[in-house]
């Protein structure tokens, strides 16, 4: 199966004291994940993956509504057999696994609703940051179909397999703060405070670290149960070593020092 589509101008990007901003910027019909918006994240995203200046990157979307509402239904109802599922499945694999691969933590702003294939692409980041007024949902099920580009998958990973199924199976819209109560969400900006200086305060941690510690904990973070031990043991050693000789570790070893 080969898709017919552009490529989109719907994904801008910044970098700027080391971290990545993406956009998806079509705020008028709340930021769907077209095919040329999900082909533009994986090229952006592996294009991206050996920048050494990179040490950190955010996902949000245009506007104050939506972080990404679902694939664009409109675009793939001409899609009905089998084997365009199985095509459009892979075509969206391919874009978040992009980011779930990306060697730096990539964190979600979620500004609005992320809601099906929205909230696939905010479970396939790292940490999950949200506007009060977020809404989430898994909501799939309301359309007889199931998770497609790894959401699923990741949502077992986070909550584990029975709250994973209960909410794919309830299908609900959920607040921020529900979301956070489920586990979805890692934290959420008072409603009536400011998200965006909520959202830089938020980032304070992680514009603390240099590069190669950040992909060092990205390693340590992307290793997933049952996964082979000792790949992740050799990993974390070489992770480790790059952080330990590079001349941050012993400026900062020398800070401490003078403090006392």
């Amino acid at each position: 199966m080969t898709f017919r589509f552009t490529p989109s101008d719907d994904v801008r990007h910044a970098i700027a004291d080391g971290i990545l901003t993406v956009t998806i910027d079509r705020a008028e019909k709340r930021n769907p994940l077209s095919l040329g918006v999900l082909d533009s994240l994986r090229r952006l995203f592996t294009g991206l993956a050996g920048d050494p200046a990179i040490r950190l990157a955010v996902i949000t979307g245009a506007g104050d509504k939506a972080f990404a509402s679902g694939g664009d239904l409109g675009e793939l109802a001409g899609y009905r057999s089998r084997e365009d599922a199985e095509a459009f499945s892979r075509h969206g694999k391919a874009a978040l696994d992009a980011i779930r691969t990306f060697p730096v933590p990539v964190i979600a702003r979620i500004n609005g609703y992320a809601l099906g294939g929205g909230c696939e692409l905010a479970l396939a980041c790292d940490q999950r940051l949200a506007a009060g007024s977020a809404r989430l949902g898994m909501i799939h099920g309301r359309l007889a179909i199931s998770p497609s580009w790894g959401g699923g998958n990741d949502l077992v990973r986070l909550l584990g397999p029975a709250r994973a199924l209960r909410l794919m199976v309830d299908a609900a819209t959920l607040t921020a703060e529900q979301a956070a109560a489920a586990g979805l969400v890692d934290a959420v900006c008072p409603v009536g405070e400011d998200f965006a200086a909520w959202f830089e305060d938020r980032l304070e941690p992680w514009r603390a670290h240099p590069r190669q510690v950040m992909r060092a904990f990205k390693a340590i973070a992307a290793g997933a149960p049952g996964a082979n031990r000792a790949a992740l043991d050799a990993a974390e050693t070489h992770h480790f070593a790059e952080a330990w000789s590079h001349d941050d570790h012993w400026a900062a070893v020398a800070a401490r020092a003078r403090s006392g």
